[in-house]
C-alpha cells in the first residue's frame, strides 16, 4: 500500500442526484464516514454502498468520507474531525474493537449515532451491523479441510493483523482446524488485505518448496489463483470470498481443475449500516447488534455451480463482492451502486 494519505472526499448528494431537499417536514442528515484501508475494491463497495443508500433515502444531503490507511490513532483523529463536520451519523469501518471507545462515547454525546459496519466494536454507544466473521473463518476452513478429506498441508492467508474482523475470522479458522488434527499449517501470513503482498507471499512460498495441499485467503483470492497460473502450477483447493473476479474463476477453471468456494461478506454492510443511522435518527428502534449469517458457494456442486454462475457479472469491478445488496436494509439499485465507480 501507498503512503498514509488523508482524503475527506464531501458528497453532495442533491447536486449529484440532481435532486432538490425533501418536502414537508422531512428531515435531512449529513452522514460521516470513517474508512482506514484504501485500494481495497471491498472498502471501496462499502463506501459506494453508503452514497447509493443515501441518495436512496432522500434524507441525505451530504456524505463526507474520511479515506486513509492507518490505524486507531488515525481513525480517532478523523472520527473527531467528523464530529467537528457537524454530521448527524458516522459509519465506520473500525480498526480496533476497543482503541475507539472513547471517541465513539464523544459522539454518542453530541447526538450523533454511530454504526461500527464490517467489524465490531466494543462501545456500547454503537451499534454493528457486520457479517459474522468468526462464522466466515470457520464454513471456509471446514469447507477446505473436508475437501482435503481431513489430511493436508494447508496455508492460511489472513488480513490485517489486530483488526477485528481478521482475530474473529481467525478464531473460526481455529475453532474448524481444531476437529481435523490431520490438517497442517505449514504457512500463516498477513496480506494486509491487499493485491501485491498476497502475490508475493504466495510467490515466496512457491519459492521455497513447501507442500501445499490447500489454501483458505480471507478474501485475496483470485490473486492467488492468479498466481498459481502465472507459475504453471496445478491448483489447489482454495477458499476465498465472493469477489466478482474470483467467483468467475470458480465458474472459468473448474474444467481445468480448480476446485473452490467462495463464503459470501457483502460489502454493503455499509449501505445497511447507514439505513440503520437514518431509522435510529427518526425515532425507530434497532439492536444495537446485528448479524448476517455467511454463505458458502462452492463449484464442486451443482447448486454451488448455479449459484456462482448467477452472481458472476463481466461488467462488474474483478475486486468488488457480487454482493450488492443487504436486505431489508439496502433499498437503492445495483445500477445505483455501480455508478458510483466512476
Amino acid at each position: 500500500m501507498g503512503a498514509a494519505v488523508l482524503t475527506f472526499g464531501v458528497v453532495d448528494l442533491l447536486a449529484a442526484c440532481g435532486g432538490s431537499s425533501t418536502s414537508g417536514a422531512a428531515k435531512t442528515y449529513k452522514v460521516g464516514v470513517s474508512n482506514t484501508l484504501t485500494g481495497n475494491g471491498w472498502r471501496e463497495e462499502m463506501i459506494c454502498s453508503i452514497k447509493a443508500q443515501g441518495k436512496a433515502s432522500g434524507n441525505v444531503t451530504q456524505v463526507t468520507v474520511a479515506n486513509r490507511n492507518g490505524g486507531p490513532a488515525e481513525q480517532i483523529a478523523d472520527l473527531r474531525n467528523l464530529i467537528s463536520a457537524g454530521v448527524n451519523a458516522i459509519i465506520l469501518n473500525p480498526s480496533d474493537r476497543d482503541a475507539l471507545n472513547a471517541v465513539i462515547k464523544e459522539a454518542a454525546g453530541k447526538g450523533i449515532v454511530v454504526v461500527a459496519v464490517d467489524q465490531a466494536v466494543s462501545a456500547p454507544e454503537a451499534y454493528v451491523l457486520s457479517n459474522d466473521q468468526v462464522k466466515y473463518g470457520q464454513l471456509g476452513a471446514e469447507w477446505l479441510f473436508k475437501q482435503l478429506k481431513g489430511t493436508g498441508s494447508v496455508v492460511e492467508m489472513r488480513g490485517i493483523d489486530g483488526v477485528p474482523a481478521d482475530t474473529d475470522r481467525h478464531q473460526g479458522f481455529t475453532t474448524a482446524l481444531a476437529n481435523y488434527p490431520g490438517i497442517k499449517i505449514v504457512a500463516q501470513t498477513f496480506t494486509g488485505w491487499s493485491l501485491n503482498p498476497a502475490a508475493q507471499q504466495i510467490n515466496d512460498l512457491f519459492s521455497s518448496g513447501k507442500k501445499i495441499d490447500g489454501v483458505w485467503t480471507s478474501g485475496i483470492d483470485a490473486t492467488i489463483i492468479d498466481a498459481y497460473q502465472t507459475a504453471k502450477k496445478p491448483f489447489v483447493p482454495t477458499v476465498g470470498a465472493d469477489n466478482n473476479k474470483f467467483v468467475g474463476q470458480l465458474v472459468s477453471l473448474k474444467s481445468s481443475g480448480l476446485v473452490g468456494a467462495a463464503v459470501t461478506n457483502p460489502p454493503p454492510v455499509g449501505g445497511a449500516g447507514l439505513a440503520v443511522a437514518l431509522d435510529v435518527l427518526a425515532g425507530k428502534s434497532h439492536p444495537k447488534l446485528i448479524k448476517l449469517t455467511p454463505e458458502v458457494w462452492d463449484n464442486t456442486s451443482s447448486a454451488g455451480v448455479s449459484t456462482l454462475q448467477s452472481k458472476y457479472d463481466a461488467s462488474l469491478d474483478p475486486y468488488y463482492s457480487v454482493q450488492y445488496a443487504v436486505a431489508p436494509y439496502t433499498t437503492y439499485t445495483k445500477a445505483q451502486l455501480i455508478a458510483c465507480q466512476s
